[in-house]
């Protein structure tokens, strides 16, 4: 079972991702695959279940924004390490369009050496790969204390400190 560090602490994780073939229960905080919001949206939200949706990471985000914008969770999946196409999904459902709920990352890339980059680009929720401590990875948050690029957070990179030095 993976662990789910949500809002930089460990929890259990209350939402239950629910299989496209899968009934639909009667209770409880559910995710659902995009796939299946298109297909069962009116049934999904007529059950009065929360209902997160997990977004394939090749989805552009802006064009299903209006259809998933009032969800209160969000999963983004990282398929393989080297796929970092979630990062800009994140990036620009936390920055452009400021989207307030839980925005989860999913997959092989949710590990320690990532976990600051993950939480610069928006994420607040990772379930993280199996085999990785938690501990370590909030520890991982305080490893750089001056970023390199801009990101979500807002923090000022290291360029923009040196640029204001400079005048």
């Amino acid at each position: 079972m993976s662990t789910l560090i949500r809002n930089l602490r460990i929890e259990a994780d209350d939402y239950v991702s629910l299989a496209d073939d899968a009934p639909l229960p009667t209770s409880g905080k559910l995710i659902v695959s995009h796939a299946r919001w298109l297909a069962e949206r009116e049934a999904l939200l007529a059950s009065g279940l929360s209902i997160g949706i997990k977004l394939p990471n090749t989805v552009d985000v802006a064009t299903v924004l209006p259809e998933i914008a009032e969800r209160p969770l969000i999963e983004l999946d990282f398929p393989s390490f080297p796929d970092g196409r979630a990062y800009s999904q994140a990036r620009l459902l936390a920055e452009r369009f400021q989207f307030k709920g839980e925005l989860r990352a999913t997959g092989k890339a949710v590990v320690r050496d990532q976990f600051q980059f993950l939480l610069r680009c928006g994420f607040n929720s990772f379930e993280l790969r199996d085999g990785q401590d938690p501990a370590a990875c909030l520890a991982a948050v305080h490893e750089f204390s001056v970023p390199y690029q801009q990101a979500a957070d807002h923090a000022e990179p290291v360029f923009l400190r040196r640029r204001g030095n400079a005048a």
